[in-house]
């Protein structure tokens, strides 16, 4: 089983994005789990998001938020100047997080695997969302399928279609994109 934590901000998609993964993962025949975590939150707030995805045969029993996960997506790297956002994951983990910067610019501890993509300027192209708000969930995704080979780009793509109600097309241009652009770290795999 590999479990994911996705970390953002109200408004930028992290349910969405957990939803369409999983979504994804299921077409693909996986067992998959995903829910949210957030209270009364208001736009901008930090929101947390979990995905399970489990080989067809492994049942999942777990009920809980993900405390140890394999990956952690991040969708406004600001949020990485808070505590917790890299609790728990595992050595050797990935990060992936929404930022124009490289994967060795930013101040995440050598044992884990770091990627970066500019979901947010891809966003912004594809018209989804505003200037001061882009909505960068599909494109973090397209960056995710390659990072990790989970789940293939046609199957994301298909979830984005059908789990997206505005400009599910605009939304498949920014996964592809994003897809085409992330940047990798040279630090070791898992």
């Amino acid at each position: 089983m590999i479990e994911i934590r996705i970390h953002g901000r109200g408004g930028q998609g992290a349910v969405v994005a957990s939803k369409i993964l999983a979504d994804a993962a299921f077409r693909e025949g996986h067992s998959v789990q995903t829910f949210p975590q957030f209270g009364v939150e208001r736009r901008g707030a930090p929101v947390a998001a979990f995905v399970r995805i489990a080989d067809p045969d492994e049942p999942l029993w777990i009920r809980c938020h993900v405390t140890t996960p394999h990956i952690v997506i991040v969708l406004d790297a600001t949020l990485l100047e808070t505590a917790g956002i890299l609790e728990g994951l595992r050595d050797g983990g990935i990060v992936l997080v929404n930022s124009p910067q490289p994967p060795d610019a930013l101040a995440i501890p050598s044992k884990y695997q770091v990627a970066t993509v500019d979901a947010s300027a891809i966003a912004l192209k594809h018209k989804l969302g505003t200037r001061t708000q882009p909505i960068v969930n599909t494109a973090i995704l397209g960056a995710f399928v390659k990072v990790t080979r989970l789940v293939r780009l046609e199957s994301v793509l298909e979830a984005i279609r059908e789990n997206v109600p505005v400009d599910p097309e605009g939304n498949v241009r920014a996964a592809e994109e994003a897809f085409a652009t992330v940047l990798s770290s040279a630090r070791a795999a898992a």
